[in-house]
């Protein structure tokens, strides 16, 4: 019928660069036209803008961006339709607005406006890039457009540009399909919204400018890193584990990101290609204070002893050999002066062993990212720094960070332990050894087995985590360094078990002789053994820091016997406490006796909120298990660090509330209570901690909790 609309899938494009035209065939183009194509002929366009259809001519396709469009025509007149949604649309037509008017602002020197209209329009093009992401869920999809128009809005505003009147969802109002009097409402209502938004900003005392001033003020910041490519000759699987690293302390701040390389030049689960995608979090101020933060990545090699071996079928497969490292600054990117986009790819030159005695750890703290040629092997990584924790960051940056991202995790706990932030981990590092050879002509090839036992000596399967985003495993094997009497090996994996396996477990290292050869290598057997309990008698965990280990020699079969080891010493000192050497009766317990040749370091950190090393805080948190102990529990609770009691809050203000309401009829422990709720000695107020967050940490009302804390302070004065 006459005057029905007929519909026509059609391209029109925006320009990603300024194109100057040089004569009279050649269209000029700015950032911010639109463009229709008319014809294509190898590395060119023709097509005329939209805004002046007079205006016509060549342009390149490389200066340009395809948008697919809808063109509805109806009586010779065309509608043209974008594929974004409407709010898409508009940010992007503020965009061009303020963008104008940001130019503006810059030549007349306003320069606390010019800023204040950057960090905005910084606001509105990261939320774009949500929008068009397509992965929002719809409660969340909302959130963000009621954030996106109230920016507009605002923006709008301040600029002194015409208001946009908005429905409840945010969608603009029709003028022809909604009535005066509802419009002139709306515009009331808008007009209040805005003008309360302006007197909030202008009671700031610092209002946030750019990117620099939203890290700086943000107690938790995340590390986005996207591994697009790894290019390195090696012929052979490798691991690559990727970390956060002070050069200036030489030690990891961060776990392992583990990427598992094909010797074909591929990631090993195909599927991963175009996924390498890792958040580094819980980093806070502190970690931003740091004088230097490197990405570091260390390449381990699995195959043969040697490389140069071409012997394949009588070498010995599967050994983790040391390959290279890789080291790239990011001091700029994380504390924010520099510029953090996850599209701008960084190259990270690749750094190789050089000798046999070589460490990775050694060859850390000998390169740059400026010197050597790395001969154009190394990673391909883009990055981005993202303000939050990884709840915050996933509804932030739902386009960067989803369910596949791999989280890996601070060694140590955050500076702001967030309620429901329930951790277990336990962090082991092999530090080192001293082998003798023995009845050996050359030193050994020292491989470490590590496993988790229980008190059986049965392994616990799935205990051990090499690195983030890996699948855990039943034991760990290190890096095998080629016939070096000291080896420094400076791994680090993560125990993960459950808490009430805890105080049943320990750790077993197996010391074992690798050979190059497969035929010798078969016959090889465990020559030493040393082992760790988690948990101490008392029910405190392992303290962290070093730990010198005995190493026990026998039978390889004894020395998978707990009953056997577990009946000697651990630790070094122990041995040495009782004179150098354990006495005859001791030392040959079960087949198995004390090397006091050779020697093997670690070193352990607990990261958890509810296994403590205080003994003093253990015994309050399980009061009800020695009621008789209670008075002196609350009494060493004063003399606890207050960053040991924040690990706990939770669970420490339970338990002294618990302890106030069960006694409440007597003021036995009235004062004792309300002393350790004021802790002194230098460590927080943990009332401090109450105006925090009390209506999230406590399982009690806040009203229960200020009535209680006024009672007992009127009852302390009297």
């Amino acid at each position: 019928p006459l005057g029905s609309p007929q519909t026509d899938k059609k391209r029109q494009i925006q320009p990603i660069y300024n194109f100057q035209g040089n004569g009279a065939p050649q269209l000029s183009l700015q950032i911010g036209d639109v463009v229709r194509i008319q014809e294509t002929c190898g590395d060119w366009y023709r097509g005329y803008l939209l805004k002046h259809k007079m205006l016509q001519g060549i342009f390149p396709k490389s200066f340009i961006h395809i948008k697919e469009v809808t063109v509805e025509k109806r009586r010779n007149i065309e509608n043209i339709i974008p594929a974004e949604i409407p709010l898409a649309q508009e940010v992007t037509t503020t965009l061009w607005e303020w963008g104008s008017i940001w130019k503006q602002l810059y030549v007349a020197s306003k320069k606390e406006r010019f800023m204040q209209v950057q960090s905005m329009m910084y606001d509105l093009m990261e939320w774009r890039s949500q929008l068009l992401s397509g992965t929002l869920p719809k409660d969340e999809l909302k959130e963000l457009k009621q954030k996106v128009t109230s920016k507009i809005d605002y923006g709008n505003k301040i600029l002194e540009l015409d208001l946009i009147v908005r429905d409840d969802d945010g969608n603009i109002l029709d003028p022809d399909n909604t009535s005066v009097i509802s419009l002139f409402h709306a515009h009331e209502e808008a007009t209040d919204k805005i003008t309360e938004r302006i007197k909030e900003e202008m009671s700031k005392d610092q209002p946030d400018y750019g990117m620099y001033s939203r890290i700086s003020s943000s107690p938790t910041h995340s590390l986005y890193v996207f591994v697009r490519n790894f290019v390195c000759r090696i012929g052979e699987d490798a691991e690559l584990f990727m970390s956060l690293y002070d050069p200036n302390k030489q030690t990891v701040i961060s776990e392992n990101y583990l990427v598992r390389w094909g010797s074909k030049g591929f990631p090993k689960e195909i599927e991963m290609l175009n996924n390498l995608k890792v958040v580094f979090t819980d980093l806070g101020n502190k970690d931003l204070n740091r004088d230097k933060i490197y990405l570091i990545c260390q390449i381990v090699r699995v195959g043969k002893m040697d490389l140069k071996d071409t012997n394949t079928k009588k070498c010995t497969q599967g050994l983790r050999r040391p390959f290279g490292v890789a080291v790239m600054d990011i001091t700029d990117i994380i504390k924010g002066k520099a510029e953090s986009d996850e599209e701008k790819q960084h190259f990270i030159p690749f750094h190789p062993v050089t000798a046999e005695n070589d460490f990775l750890h050694s060859l850390l703290g000998k390169v740059t990212a400026s010197k050597g040629d790395s001969g154009g092997q190394g990673l391909w990584v883009t990055m981005k720094m993202l303000v939050g924790d990884i709840i915050q960051i996933r509804k932030d940056y739902p386009h960067l960070v989803d369910r596949t991202t791999v989280v890996a995790r601070k060694l140590g706990f955050p500076e702001i332990i967030m309620p429901g932030d329930v951790r277990n981990d336990i962090y082991i590092t092999l530090l080192q050894g001293d082998f003798d050879k023995y009845n050996k002509t050359t030193q050994r090839n020292v491989e470490v087995i590590m496993c988790v036992c229980a008190e059986d000596g049965k392994t616990l399967p799935n205990a051990i985590c090499v690195g983030a985003g890996d699948k855990p495993m039943n034991e760990y094997r290190s890096v095998v360094y080629y016939q070096v009497k000291q080896p420094r090996w400076m791994e680090t994996v993560k125990v993960a078990v459950p808490i009430e396996d805890m105080q049943r477990i320990h750790l077993r290292f197996m010391f074992r002789h690798r050979s190059s050869l497969e035929s010798k290598d078969k016959g090889e057997k465990n020559f030493a053994m040393s082992y760790v309990k988690l948990m101490k008698e008392d029910g405190t965990t392992l303290q962290d820091g070093s730990h010198d280990l005995v190493i026990l020699k026998g039978e390889s079969k004894k020395m998978e016997d707990a009953s056997a080891y577990l009946t000697l010493p651990s630790y070094r000192h122990h041995v040495e406490n009782k004179g150098a050497t354990l006495s005859r009766s001791s030392s040959s317990v079960g087949g198995l006796s004390v090397s006091s040749r050779d020697v093997f370091s670690i070193s352990t950190l607990v990261c958890s909120t509810k296994l403590t090393q205080n003994v003093g805080l253990l015994g309050l948190l399980k009061w009800r298990m020695k009621p008789q102990l209670l008075q002196e529990n609350l009494e060493k609770l004063k003399i606890v660090d207050g960053e040991e009691v924040v690990k706990f809050l939770q669970d420490t203000l339970d338990a002294l509330f618990n302890i106030m309401m069960e006694h409440s009829q007597s003021n036995e422990y009235d004062i004792l209570v309300f002393d350790a709720l004021e802790i002194d000695d230098g460590a927080e107020d943990l009332l401090g901690y109450l105006h925090f967050g009390i209506c999230v940490q406590v399982h009690c009302s806040v009203e229960d909790i200020i009535f209680t804390v006024q009672t007992f302070a009127v009852r302390r004065q009297a």
